[in-house]
């Protein structure tokens, strides 16, 4: 005669058959590669995708170093794959993570895949400088001509060296610019009031002026400075003052020109130089004896701006007579001639003649 069975004890039995039944399955079937859990994968993992040949591809990642293919093929895929302990043991699954490496290295594929934007930024690395040009007399720009020069007007300046300072020995200067300026501007910025075919000139050679007055003024200031250098100078700043460049002109004109006259006292152009701006400004009486002085050295310009200083002195007859006087002497002179009909015609001024062309170019560099 059978016992009953006792129901509490049967279900006991069939809870431990399933549970051991469920094990040999799980122990039996093959491991498979899955995706990363979001929540359980390290912070610094890359996202990865599974292939069909069950190859982890991760995204490239910019900063990682790249390592072999070798090398990835050798490692195992721990933070990819689920092992079977890892399911039946919490402990197993935290040993793991704990484990794992905070950056995985980068898998650069065997197979070549068609390449997807990534949003990566490429920077540009620039390269070596060259410096080739385009010869356009080879026709490489097709439809534009070759530029055809020719030159024309050509002339010379003589090359002049005077001494920088007094006595044997010393250093030269070129004054070859200088000279053949002084000699272009000289019958339009001499003489007060200056006079110019046109303002461009006018202004052109105030700016000259300006430019080369500062390059000489080193070398006349020095208190052994040149007879030569003295009178250029003297040249240069009165045409300054005649241009209303300023009183510092005025002075340093009297200055270099006084200077000049000590340094060679028989200078007939230093001394109608000295004459001339004390006259043409006002002091008639001072600036005669310089010009008296300069007439009696030949230097025939002094008698014409003594004849100025007769008709400022409201000497006009004086004025005529040493003006014809003069045309005698110098017959080829046109200018005194002109001078006369000035003053037939009631003019104070003789130096109000019809101004000379000239071409003043702007400003270039004095070395």
């Amino acid at each position: 005669m059978s016992q009953p069975i006792n129901p509490v004890k049967h279900n006991k039995s069939a809870t431990l058959t399933a549970l051991a039944a469920a094990c040999t399955l799980m122990l039996s079937a093959p491991v498979l590669a899955a995706t990363p859990d979001v929540a359980t994968a390290p912070a610094a993992t890359a996202p990865s995708a599974i292939d069909s040949s069950k190859r982890i591809i991760r995204r490239a990642n910019p900063n990682a170093t790249i390592s072999s293919p070798q090398s990835d093929s050798a490692q195992p895929n721990a933070a990819n794959t689920v092992a079977p302990e890892s399911m039946t043991s919490p402990n197993a699954a935290q040993q793991n993570n704990a484990t794992a490496p905070t950056q995985p290295t980068p898998y650069t594929p065997v197979v070549p895949v068609t390449p997807k934007p990534t949003g990566a930024t490429q920077v540009y690395q620039r390269g070596p400088i060259t410096s080739t040009g385009i010869d356009i007399s080879r026709g490489q720009l097709n439809g534009i001509p070759t530029p055809q020069v020719r030159i024309s007007d050509i002339s010379f300046v003589p090359t002049l060296l005077i001494p920088q300072k007094t006595g044997l020995g010393t250093d030269k200067l070129d004054v070859s610019l200088l000279d053949d300026f002084i000699e272009d501007v000289s019958p339009n910025a001499r003489h007060y009031p200056p006079n110019f075919p046109n303002r461009s000139q006018r202004h052109y050679t105030r700016e000259k002026i300006k430019v080369l007055a500062e390059w000489v003024e080193p070398y006349a200031s020095e208190p052994d400075a040149s007879y030569d250098v003295l009178l250029r100078a003297a040249k240069l700043n009165a045409m300054g003052r005649n241009l209303d460049l300023g009183s510092d002109f005025a002075v340093r004109a009297g200055q270099y020109v006084d200077r000049a006259i000590k340094a060679n006292p028989d200078s007939g152009e230093a001394n109608f130089l000295y004459g001339m701006m004390l006259s043409e400004g006002g002091g008639f009486k001072e600036g005669k004896k310089y010009l008296d002085k300069a007439v009696e050295l030949g230097y025939t310009e002094a008698e014409q701006s003594l004849a100025q200083s007769d008709l400022l002195s409201d000497r006009r007859n004086e004025a005529l007579e040493r003006l014809r006087r003069l045309e005698q002497q110098v017959p080829d002179n046109s200018i005194i001639r002109q001078q006369i009909k000035l003053i037939e015609d009631g003019k104070y001024y003789i130096w109000d003649l019809p101004a000379p062309d000239i071409d003043v170019k702007p400003n270039t560099p004095i070395t």
